[in-house]
């Protein structure tokens, strides 16, 4: 007994790695994820419409259980999971997701909000549609090539005899190893005026066939509203993006009803989307949202705003800036080419190579139909001839040893024209089938010459291929459902148009919780605080307007009014809000609109005036607004620079008064020097006196009140020293600008 020996292949792993990815990917490219640019389907969508007229469910015929397809598919066609391919099959069914779908299902196969609800496939039916039969009407006619099965037990078509552009008809998306495909779908008989205007003008750029074909068109009938030049693009790259917005109406009693939906948006989603909004107090010009869609109106959302003054036009810019009812479609026009190649095409690439496959496939189609009709006649010339010698054909038969032979040697038959005679019923022996094979010659001979003359002409059979397109578009292609409408993209309104304005007062206190009361004039110190906690500072403004928060390291923070908790309860930690430093507090609050100005400083004694946008941070970690050596005192808000004043105390007792108008304007930094400072003394309290007002100053629960004339003892120049407060008053806790007298009618005040 002898070893066997075997031989073994040694590769390097990286060699073997490669040639295995690179096997996969192409098959996953050729023979899963990308279309054919013939019929426009992926292998598992022709094998379940081969599958499926393999079974007789024709449009014509009795549906089935949709389990039976997908079990003769991946049992003789396609061996890969059946819930794959049943989805696939559940997508041509869909009215929804198809333009013009392929298979006709009885049962649950999904909705609009849910494209994956539909049922098992042992609950469904199906069937093949009409439009099903412009893909295989011709498939036994000698039109296609046949190739085996994946276990070469049976034999499928390689590709289907389309009779119609399905590839831009119904599109597709896909994504393979390396690229993708997004291919948009259109409408049928735009398509075909596209073709025939190809046939007649080979040359024709894309902006021409784009007078036939202008756009896209979804099952779903939304509005297309990309630029012309954005479609001319798409149609001239192969790449692009398409805008599409929803259709709606105002009816008479002012309410908003949006009626089409773009393509592959859910009406629950955009329903959720805007109910959020106003679950949020973002959206108060809607007051109520219902959801009134049927069997008969698929799509029937009614938005009720809250009142006829409304802005409907403004509203659904909004909406459309803000959620699903304006959508953006990526395009990607790739496909496998009739070179068995993936590539981008152009429009009239697409078209072209179509038309190509379309006419070989008629030339084929009518070059099978030439043989069927010689081979016909062939016949019909052996039958004639025993007709005519009907007498001696009996004889042969009954006396011969081998009749079939003797016939082909006596009247020189060929082998099929003698089966054809003795396969003859003897009622056929009579005087009338002899004028029914005449007539049948004369038919056969007409219909051969005609075959003939389309085969020899080009300009014959590119005519004939645009009838049957015409006749295709009549049968099979209806109205366009999307409007074709420029328009700009959607731009979501400001806050300050949507929601209403209104007085209230931000309260802080002490351990930074934050709150934000309706109206002016709130008692903020007399409202509830947490034990240990105390008001720190408040500040009156609108609702619409900036808040900004000011921290002792001279940090500046941002936050919306609006989204601040209700002063009925006790707040929330800025911390929430806010990304503080480790030691850093809020110490002061700005609200006012973006031009408004305010006084920043630190107690070192420099200080400057910014505007109030200039402090707008645009994260939770604020912005550097004040450099400085000790803490910033509270910024003060400075309506007219030109006649405001700026009041400043120190811990000496100082007091230093001078016009506002001598400080820089600047968005952030030191500043100029306000007051001079000796040894440990700083800045501890500041207050900005309009024209006229007198100032108030409390010590130790004390208050000294300055008039107008009393407070020229301390107006200086920036940068000075100031003058002491009176004995007793020199401990300063804080300084308020009072309201101006009224002059008086003799002048006086």
């Amino acid at each position: 007994m002898t070893d066997e020996i075997t031989e073994t292949e040694r590769l390097p792993l990286r060699v073997f790695a490669e040639k295995a990815y690179l096997d996969y990917s192409m098959y996953v490219v050729l023979d899963r994820a990308l279309p054919h640019v013939a019929d426009g389907l992926k292998p598992v969508q022709r094998r379940i419409i081969y599958a499926m007229s393999e079974l007789g469910l024709s449009a014509a015929s009795k549906p089935k259980k949709s389990a039976r397809t997908v079990g003769d598919v991946i049992g003789k066609f396609h061996p890969h999971g059946d819930s794959a391919c049943y989805e696939a099959m559940v997508t041509m069914a869909q009215s929804f997701s198809y333009r013009y779908p392929l298979v006709d299902g009885q049962g649950n196969w999904g909705s609009p909000d849910d494209p994956k609800s539909f049922a098992a496939m042992r609950y469904t039916e199906s069937k093949l549609t009409p439009y099903a039969a412009a893909l295989l009407s011709e498939l036994e006619q000698g039109t296609v090539e046949w190739i085996p099965t994946y276990d070469g037990v049976l034999t499928e078509p390689r590709l289907l005899p389309a009779r119609t552009p399905n590839i831009l008809v119904n599109g597709t998306t896909g994504i393979a190893v390396g690229m993708a495909t997004d291919i948009p779908p259109h409408n049928l008989r735009e398509l075909i005026a596209a073709c025939q205007h190809l046939l007649k003008h080979p040359k024709a750029t894309v902006p021409e066939l784009m007078e036939h074909l202008p756009g896209p068109d979804y099952p779903t009938g939304c509005e297309i509203i990309s630029d012309v030049n954005e479609l001319k693009k798409i149609y001239e790259t192969g790449n692009g993006q398409v805008r599409a917005r929803s259709r709606w109406e105002r009816e008479d009693d002012g309410n908003i009803v949006i009626t089409h939906l773009p393509h592959q948006v859910s009406p629950a989603k955009v329903q959720e989307q805007i109910a959020e909004q106003m679950r949020a107090k973002k959206l108060p010009l809607i007051e109520d949202l219902r959801d009134e869609s049927d069997h008969e109106t698929p799509t029937r959302v009614v938005i009720i705003p809250r009142s006829n003054r409304v802005d409907a036009d403004a509203l659904m810019a909004h909406l459309f800036a803000t959620t699903d009812l304006e959508k953006s479609y990526r395009v990607n026009l790739n496909m496998i080419g009739l070179d068995g190649r993936p590539r981008v095409k152009n429009l009239r690439d697409i078209l072209g190579e179509w038309l190509q496959y379309r006419t070989d496939t008629v030339r084929r189609r009518l070059e099978h139909r030439l043989a069927k009709v010689n081979e016909r006649l062939h016949i019909l010339d052996g039958l004639l001839i025993a007709y005519l010698n009907i007498d001696e054909v009996i004889r042969i038969i009954r006396f011969e040893e081998d009749p079939k032979a003797e016939l082909m040697r006596r009247f020189g038959l060929s082998e099929i024209q003698t089966d054809a005679i003795l396969d003859l019923r003897l009622r056929h022996l009579q005087k009338l089938e002899e004028i029914k094979i005449t007539g049948e010659q004369a038919e056969l001979a007409a219909e051969r010459k005609a075959l003939e003359e389309l085969l020899a002409s080009d300009a014959k059979l590119k005519k004939l291929v645009g009838q049957e397109l015409a006749e295709d578009a009549k049968k099979y292609g209806d109205v366009r459902r999307c409007p074709i409408v420029a328009r700009p993209a959607a731009q979501a309104l400001e806050a300050a148009e949507i929601l209403p304005s209104e007085q209230i007062t931000v309260v802080l206190s002490k351990a930074g919780w934050i709150r934000s009361a309706k109206g002016h004039g709130i008692d903020a110190a007399g409202l509830s605080y947490k034990a240990g906690d105390e008001f720190l500072c408040a500040v009156e403004g609108r609702s619409n307007q900036l808040l900004i928060l000011l921290d002792n390291r001279g940090r500046a923070y941002s936050l919306n009014p609006r989204e601040l908790p209700s002063a009925r309860s006790q707040g929330e930690p800025v911390t929430t809000k806010l990304d503080l430093q480790d030691g850093a507090s809020v110490i002061g609050l700005m609200l006012g609109d973006a031009g408004d100005k305010f006084v920043l400083g630190g107690g070192d004694g420099y200080g400057f005036v910014a505007k109030l946008d200039d402090l707008q941070a645009r994260n939770r970690a604020g912005k550097a607004a004040i450099n400085l050596e000790l803490p910033p005192f509270t910024p003060l808000a400075t309506r007219d620079a030109a006649g405001d004043r700026l009041a400043l105390a120190t811990a000496e007792g100082r007091l230093l008064v001078f016009p506002v108008s001598e400080l820089p304007e600047m968005a952030k930094g030191k500043g100029n020097k306000l007051i001079a400072l000796k040894g440990e003394d700083r800045i501890v309290a500041a207050a900005v006196l309009p024209a006229g007002s007198p100032l108030e100053v409390l010590s130790r629960k004390r208050i000294l009140t300055l008039k107008r004339a009393d407070l020229e003892h301390y107006v200086g120049t920036r940068a000075s020293r100031g003058n002491h407060l009176p004995r007793g008053y020199m401990q300063v806790d804080s300084l308020q600008a009072l309201k101006a007298a009224e002059p008086k009618p003799d002048g006086g005040t």
